[in-house]
This record gives C-alpha cells, sequence and structure tokens, in this order.
C-alpha cells in the first residue's frame, strides 16, 4: 500500500454566499481543486476568486468542464451528434480549460470532466477520444483524472497523456466498478459514517462495496468528495483527519 493519497473536491460552482463560504473552507482540507469553468457553473469573477483561495492554501488546480448546460448543472446527458455536435462540443470544452489556464496564468495541472460528461465517457469511447484530443490541442502539460478502467482510461494511454483513476466517497457504486445513476434513491452518500467508512477502503484496502454488497476492486490515486454535497467541509475535515492517522499523507497527485 502507497503511504500517501490525494484528496480532491468539485468547487467554483457555488451560486449563493453560504456556499461560497463552503467551498472556500473546504480548502483547507484537500490537495486538489477540481474548477468548474462556466460550463455548468462558475464564472471568470468565481474562477479567480477561487484559483486565488486554492492557491493560498497550496492547493492544486484542476479544470472541470462539462457540457454546455447551466441550466442542468451539466448534470443532463446528452447525445453526441444528436443534442450537441462533437465539434461545438470540443469547442466548448477547449475554451473552458483556456479560460481557466489565462486566469491562473498557466497554472492548471489536470482535467477532470464534470457530471453527465464524465459518467458518459466512462462507457463512450467517441467521447473519451473526443476529451484526449481536447486536452492534446491546448497543448500543456496537462493529466487527467477520470474513472479507473474506463474508456477515458483507454483513451489517455493512447495519446500519452498522464492518468489518474480517482475513487468517491460520498457516491454509490454499481456491480460494474462505476457510479450509480443520480436518478436512484441513495446513489449520493449522506451521512459522515458511511462517507468515512468508504473513503478508508478505497485508500487503505483499494475497494469498495457496490450497492448490491459485492466488494469490488478499485485502485485510485485520488479521492472525490463532491463540494455541492451536504456536509461536505466536514466530510473533508474527518476523512483528511483520519486517513492521517491511519499513516497515509495527503499529497496532490501533481505535485
Amino acid at each position: 500500500m502507497v503511504n500517501y493519497i490525494d484528496l480532491n473536491a468539485d468547487i467554483g460552482e457555488a451560486d449563493n454566499q453560504a456556499w461560497a463560504e463552503s467551498e472556500a473552507a473546504i480548502l483547507a482540507h484537500i490537495s486538489s481543486a477540481n474548477i468548474a469553468c462556466g460550463g455548468h457553473a462558475g464564472d471568470q469573477g468565481i474562477m479567480t476568486t477561487t484559483s486565488h483561495n486554492a492557491k493560498t492554501h497550496n492547493v492544486i488546480i484542476g479544470a472541470h468542464p462539462s457540457y454546455p448546460d447551466r441550466k442542468n448543472f451539466g448534470r443532463l446527458e446528452l447525445k453526441l451528434g444528436e443534442d450537441i455536435s462533437a465539434a461545438d462540443l470540443s469547442e466548448s470544452l477547449y475554451r473552458q480549460i483556456c479560460t481557466l489556464l489565462d486566469i491562473t496564468q498557466g497554472d492548471v495541472k489536470y482535467v477532470k470532466p464534470h457530471g453527465a460528461l464524465y459518467n458518459q465517457a466512462v462507457n463512450t469511447p467517441a467521447l473519451a477520444d473526443l476529451l484526449g484530443d481536447v486536452i492534446i490541442r491546448i497543448n500543456a502539460p496537462l493529466s487527467w483524472l477520470g474513472g479507473p478502467k474506463s474508456q477515458m482510461t483507454l483513451a489517455a494511454q493512447v495519446r500519452n497523456i498522464p492518468f489518474i483513476a480517482e475513487g468517491f466517497i460520498d457516491r454509490q457504486y454499481s456491480d460494474d466498478g462505476h457510479l450509480v445513476s443520480r436518478k436512484l434513491d441513495g446513489a449520493v452518500i449522506t451521512t459522515n459514517e458511511a462517507r468515512l467508512k468508504q473513503a478508508l477502503s478505497l485508500a487503505k484496502d483499494q475497494s469498495v462495496v457496490s450497492r448490491s454488497g459485492a466488494k469490488l476492486d478499485i485502485t485510485a490515486g485520488s479521492l472525490c468528495l463532491h463540494g455541492d454535497s451536504k456536509g461536505a467541509v466536514e466530510t473533508a475535515r474527518i476523512t483528511r483527519a483520519a486517513l492521517e492517522a491511519d499513516g497515509l499523507e495527503i499529497r496532490a497527485f501533481c505535485s
């Protein structure tokens, strides 16, 4: 077992003061921040503030692009070629990532797709390839954070993009080793007890128990907590404390 792991969170999504304060507070407990780039949430002002706060806490910055669908927070599945063209999606993702790169003066280390785009790219080669091509097009030393044993993994490998697999603290898994749809009851894990149990299982045993009770092997270099989950700050705090108490260093995978 390795003696360190990354702890990441999806932030830069807040649309009210309380949520913004929560996002700022979570930065004290994580090592990598996936910052929304305007596709599903955020704007240049929010990106600027969130990036500044991340740097203040020595948290590594990653771009968190999505389908250009703010109405549905990027969580509505779209069909490539029907709901959105490959050219339009590629250009949107490129502009989202480049916007954050400009704001941070190039201080973006990786890309992690958001929401439905992420979930669909797990099993859809065309989407995974599109994401990989966008990352290559940007022509910057960017890594790729995504689902283990997925089409994203393969797309990164053939393009020689450094790929980091992640596990989720606050989401249930299906027996195929990927996330249960948010449409199903219980897909989001709501208690800190259950979140902590899953975090420790992923970090220490490289495994997780699926929705049906099956034990799944998942090797993750980073653990994710959604910044919009209720109690996210406390979850981040107790998870980091528990991991460190167990001898694991919290370290950004791009550090």
